[in-house]
Formats: C-alpha cells, sequence, structure tokens
C-alpha cells in the first residue's frame, strides 16, 4: 500500500512579515501547487531523489538551467531533516514507533525561489505520510512548529512560523503571533476564516496595528 502526504503552496494576504515581531497575519493556501510524498513499507530504508538532487546532466548548459530554475537543492536534506524530527519529536512525548522500514519519494510542482514555500510543503507532506506509516497523531496546533523546527534547527533555514500555519491548516487563516502566546505555550492563536467574513478579520487587524 503507497501512503501519500500533500501539502499546498501558500500566500500571505495580510500582516506578511509581522509573525517574525509578534503580530498577525492572514494567509491562504492555492490548490493549483502541490509537493506530494509517496511512502510505502520495503525492506530497507530509502530516500528516492527528486529532480533537484539529480547530479547528472546532458551537458554543462542544461546544469546552468537546471540551478537557474530550481536552485542548489533538492528535496532529500528536507525529507531527512523530517524524518530526523518526526522521531525526536515522537521519543520525546512518549509515542512508540514500529521498527518497520520504508521507501519514500516526493513529487512537487510547486514554482522554487519565488516566495511560494515550496520547501515547507516537501516537509508538511512528509510529516504527514510519516504520521499514517507509524499511526501516530500529532495535535495539528503543534505541526506548525515541528515543521519549523525541521527548517530552523536541523538546516539553518532563516524562517517563520506563518508559511507553516497555513501549509498544516489550509484554507484561509488567521493568525495572531502574540509574545505571550508564543513564550508561555510556544504556538499562537490561529482561527480558519470564512472568505467572506475575512474583511472583518483584516479591520480587526488595522484597528490594533502599533502606529
Amino acid at each position: 500500500m503507497i501512503i501519500t502526504g500533500k501539502a499546498h503552496a501558500r500566500a500571505g494576504l495580510v500582516g506578511n512579515p509581522s509573525d517574525g515581531y509578534f503580530g498577525k497575519t492572514i494567509s491562504f493556501s492555492i490548490r493549483n501547487f502541490t509537493a506530494q510524498v509517496m511512502l510505502w513499507e520495503s525492506p530497507h530504508f530509502e530516500i528516492r531523489p527528486g529532480h533537484g538532487d539529480l547530479a547528472n546532466f546532458d551537458s554543462v548548459g542544461e546544469f546552468l538551467r537546471d540551478v537557474k530554475l530550481h536552485g542548489y537543492y533538492g528535496g532529500m536534506r528536507l525529507i531527512k531533516a523530517a524524518v530526523k524530527k518526526f522521531h525526536e519529536w515522537c521519543l520525546k512525548n512518549d509515542k512508540p514507533l514500529h521498527d518497520r522500514s520504508f521507501t519514500i519519494s516526493f513529487e512537487s510542482d510547486i514554482p522554487r525561489l519565488v516566495g511560494l514555500s515550496g520547501s515547507s510543503a516537501i516537509i508538511v507532506a512528509t510529516l504527514r505520510a510519516l504520521m499514517q506509516f507509524y499511526d501516530v497523531q500529532i495535535p495539528l496546533h503543534l505541526l506548525p512548529g515541528l515543521t519549523l523546527s525541521v527548517e530552523r534547527e536541523e538546516l539553518n533555514i532563516a524562517a517563520g512560523l506563518q508559511d507553516r500555519v497555513i501549509q498544516n491548516y489550509e484554507g484561509l487563516v488567521y493568525m495572531d503571533f502574540a509574545k505571550e502566546l508564543l513564550d508561555s505555550r510556544g504556538y499562537g492563536e490561529y482561527e480558519h476564516l470564512n472568505p467572506k467574513n475575512a474583511r472583518r478579520s483584516m479591520s480587526r487587524m488595522i484597528r490594533v496595528a502599533p502606529r
């Protein structure tokens, strides 16, 4: 049986990047673009490389075009770090895991290097697939922080919570990253919005924004 985990691109609607300054934001997921992770049980553990991980090209010119389009990093490092952090979280939170091995592969049509959070989408998709494979449920409000830890702590990628919140929650989400919330419990206040009511939430953000 093949397990599939998916995550979508995202865009900030208002407030970006105030999540890094204990502010408020509204973001939405873009279902037109998707990162997909496939996972199945196998005799050994294997991460299959995606296009951005390939090192064989027909010519230097093809290599240069690939770097221009996709950058220098593929998805294998993201999946490696996500598997590591997932196991660490389960160990810390007394979630026993079976010892069966698996093969994992991925694909993504999220445009890279244009701010649609393609890297974090691969991580979110990987965590979703791992939760299915190991039959472990991580509370939704904790998943953005776990996603962020993969990037910050394992890969030294500068990032904030906003993208990881919307890619885990999906839809249209209002987020409050008040310092007292992050300091006291490690996550903010996240609320799914009806698109018809989004204007009301934006008005609320504008009223409380510091001058």
